[in-house]
């Protein structure tokens, strides 16, 4: 009994703590917009619910302290009381401050600081309450309301709510979602009167999901047809949130000789019923009665074949009815869905063994197939196909799991601006984009560190004080921006300020005073600024609790190349730095291409590869590895592999190249011969390994050997960095 009582209160701290990264995000858009009552709803929702599951799992000490600020936002929610910047930093330090408390509440420390918090917050409703503030503006005040004060014994009870026709309302909590069937007949001169019929049914399907199905029936012959004139109308099945008014209210400036009709078919507490068949909506239509509807069933057509058949209804009529009956199914279907649906939590262990037990799958399916081909075995040929494509839609489904959209540790990074431009004395504004951008978990956890470093290096090193922003003519709020976007198999992180810029004369000489460098080296403003990732380099005056020591940027070019990714920078005097992170969607498994060089097997990852091509002679001097060469009236830098590897043995005389992008640029590999596709599962390579240029990691073939994996982007590096055409 004990042991499922403790995995229910470990249940209840996981959720705790999601609870609190919501509340989190929630006070922080609060702050941005401090009106916005369902945001105050929602806070206050957090706050009930971590109360309530503290108290159950007897946290008491937890429950009764979220108790404090709970009654806040009942205030505030009620009208009581406003938000403000005071109100949010207060809160976010109770936040903080639960979290502390559900590791350890019973220490002195922790007890002491829900006193401080406590009397902060009965502070603040002394001071803010409105009601009070309008009393106090009257020029007499009564005994009563005079010696009117709010004790701590007070503050912990419940505060009643105010009755529904004096509370704030809110009109995406007032309203169900409704699905309404509306019909649209426009007059046949409703072009002259300037208005668009198109336009109002767009306008219709941008209040919710809609079906729509037109009626040609009253089009004419061709011969007769007055282009001036509308033979058409409509029927809409819309289902929405707004009410029957905003319905209504597209039709506002009809002329009165169209028709528009608004009937509600199903509110949300209805979404769930079984929908009604096609004789059903037919007869609620007035277009059948049950007793044809009767006769009809007798037969063993479709009821809407024989309906048509006697002319009875029209198949336009028909179609309407059915584009109804699969709406409706479709809403209450999705309907049941967000029901029904469950989310399972799985420790992260198991994920990580699944995720190697399927890379195993795919190492034994490489080798099966190659068995089955070298012993012409038709049979044992199928089955590895089968598992290979049993496998790949493994592979795919548990990969699938792993990706996590990279906003969930965006919304991380709010706080952190916000708390640091606050104790820096600066105002900024943290900018996101592509959260919605998909990344393996893996990399996700070990890119956190890396952020919260160059975004504080950001926020301290890049953005003025509002003063200094002023006087250059800015505007006196600063941004950081962190965009995320998917480039092949990477995602591009970029964090980018508007700051003073990278200041390349002091980080120079900073250089020269650490003997990074010499005085008499001359380096390009890129290699200059690569100089902050040296292991000690600081270009700060002075120490402070944000830098000054020499730590961060450093790590940052460790971990993410340790992740298979680069890190670069680029900076303009005066106008901002950007740093730009270049990760492998995932560690795990990628589509790559086996091609041979000699005796040995690489993999060039699939995703940079654009074509292949076949020739008989290299325009390369004896000795070099790398030139260019025409391809398509275009000159193209390649790099010989067998010569950059050092591949002993005589080349073939015909020689293939796998030409490969880098997002910015092509470059040709030339390889002896390209086998073919191939999965591959990636191992890193050993510390002996870790300085091969041009190399990203290996894999185990089917027979047990070893294919090393081209790290396409090192390569393009290195062109980049030699003369092509010496």
């Amino acid at each position: 009994m004990s042991d499922g009582l403790d995995k229910m209160a470990g249940i209840f701290l996981d959720e705790a703590n999601d609870l609190l990264d919501k509340l989190e995000d929630y006070l922080l858009e609060l702050e941005q917009n401090p009106q916005d009552m369902e945001t105050i709803s929602a806070v206050f929702r957090s706050m009930h619910t971590i109360k309530g599951s503290a108290g159950m799992f007897g946290f008491n000490k937890v429950s009764k302290f979220t108790h404090q600020a709970e009654n806040t936002f009942d205030e505030v929610r009620n009208g009581r009381v406003f938000v403000s910047s005071e109100l949010i930093t207060l809160t976010l330090q109770a936040r903080d401050h639960i979290r502390n408390m559900l590791s350890d509440e019973d220490s002195p420390e922790i007890q002491a600081e829900s006193d401080r918090l406590v009397a902060e917050f009965q502070s603040y409703l002394l001071s803010h309450d409105v009601e009070k503030q309008n009393k106090s503006a009257e020029p007499e005040t009564t005994e009563e309301n005079a010696d009117e004060t709010l004790t701590l014994e007070q503050f912990s009870e419940p505060v009643e709510t105010l009755a529904a026709s004096e509370a704030p309302v809110d009109a995406d909590e007032e309203h169900e979602e409704v699905t309404w069937r509306i019909t649209f007949e426009p007059s046949l001169d409703v072009f002259i009167n300037g208005t668009r019929p198109h336009a109002l049914i767009a306008e219709l399907a941008d209040l919710g999901k809609a079906s729509i199905y037109p009626y040609f029936r009253a089009i004419p012959s061709l011969e007769d047809i007055d282009p001036t004139k509308c033979y058409m109308s409509w029927e809409i099945i819309l289902t929405t949130k707004k009410t029957q008014n905003d319905i209504k209210d597209v039709f506002i400036f009809l002329d009165d000789s169209s028709k528009v009709n608004v009937e509600k078919l199903f509110d949300g507490t209805q979404q769930t019923e079984k929908p009604k068949r096609l004789g059903e909506i037919l007869i609620e239509k007035n277009l059948i009665t049950q007793e044809q509807i009767d006769d009809a069933l007798g037969t063993q057509k479709p009821l809407g074949t024989i309906l048509t058949e006697k002319n009875l209804v029209s198949k336009e009529d028909v179609n309407a009815a059915l584009a109804e009956q699969k709406h409706i199914k479709e809403v209450n279907e999705k309907k049941n869905q967000e029901i029904n649906s469950q989310t399972i939590k799985v420790n992260s262990e198991k994920l990580d063994k699944l995720i190697d037990l399927v890379g195993e799958l795919v190492t034994f399916n490489a080798r099966l197939t190659q068995l089955s081909s070298q012993m012409t075995n038709s049979p044992l040929q199928t089955l590895g196909e089968q598992g290979e494509r049993l496998i790949l839609e493994l592979r795919d489904t548990t990969m699938d799991m792993r990706m996590l959209p990279i906003g969930t540790i965006f919304s991380r990074f709010r706080r952190l601006v916000r708390d640091l431009s606050s104790e820096m004395g600066k105002n900024i504004e943290l900018v996101t984009e592509g959260a919605e951008t998909e990344l393996d978990k893996t990399v996700i956890e070990k890119l956190n560190d890396s952020l919260v470093h160059l975004i504080r290096n950001s926020v301290d090193h890049g953005v003025e004080k509002p003063e200094d922003r002023k006087a250059k003519g800015k505007p006196e709020k600063g941004t950081v921006k962190l965009c995320a976007q998917h480039a092949g198999a990477f995602v591009l992180i970029t964090i980018e300020d508007d700051g003073a810029g990278l200041n390349f004369e002091k980080i120079r000489q900073k250089g020269i005073d650490r003997g990074l460098i010499s005085a008499n080296d001359e380096l390009s403003e890129n290699e200059i600024g690569e100089l902050i990732f040296m292991p000690g380099f600081s270009t700060a005056d002075k120490v402070t609790s944000v830098s000054g020591r020499g730590v961060g940027m450093d790590v940052v070019k460790r971990d993410i190349t340790a992740l298979g990714g680069t890190v670069s920078i680029s900076s303009k005097q005066g106008e901002g730095t950007k740093f730009t992170l270049k990760l492998p969607l995932t560690l795990a498994i990628i589509e790559g291409i086996l091609v041979k060089l000699g005796d040995f097997h690489y993999v060039i990852p699939l995703s940079n590869v654009v074509e292949c091509l076949e020739f008989e002679t290299l325009p390369i001097k004896k000795g070099k590895f790398c030139s260019a060469m025409k391809v398509r009236d275009e000159m193209l830098p390649f790099i010989d592999l067998r010569t950059f590897f050092g591949v002993e043995g005589d080349a073939p005389s015909i020689r293939q190249m796998v030409i490969v992008t880098d997002q910015n640029s092509r470059i040709g590999l030339v390889i002896d011969k390209v086998i073919g596709n191939y999965q591959t599962v990636i191992k890193p390579l050993g510390p002996l390994y870790q300085n091969a240029e041009g190399l990203s990691g290996a894999t185990i073939m089917g027979d047990g050997s070893v294919a090393l994996i081209i790290d396409v982007y090192k390569l393009s590096d290195i062109v980049r960095e030699l003369d092509v055409n010496s």
